[in-house]
């Protein structure tokens, strides 16, 4: 089955021209918001398109609302690929 990781959301929003962000997300930074980690909308949309892009998914309009850190992020897309999955099944 495939998962969504830290590692993956690091490595997407590592990759952003529009990045932003302080640091590296860690396991501490996991329940922040992204706008406290410095992270704006700009660079939300820009990941949701590279996980659009990399996972083969189509996310809804209304997916940012349910990645507003980086945990419910990781939660979020590891459902979604989980659902893909089950469709394919």
């Amino acid at each position: 089955m495939s998962k969504f990781s830290i590692e993956d959301l690091n490595r997407l929003l590592a990759s952003g021209a529009t990045a932003g962000g302080d640091s590296e997300i860690t396991d501490s930074s996991l329940a922040e918001e992204f706008t406290e980690l410095g992270y704006d909308s700009l660079a939300l949309l820009e990941l949701v398109s590279k996980v659009e892009r990399e996972y083969g998914l189509k996310l809804p309009e209304d997916a940012l609302e349910n990645m507003l850190t980086p945990r419910s992020t990781v939660d979020y897309i590891s459902a979604r690929l989980a659902e893909k999955e089950e469709a394919q099944a």
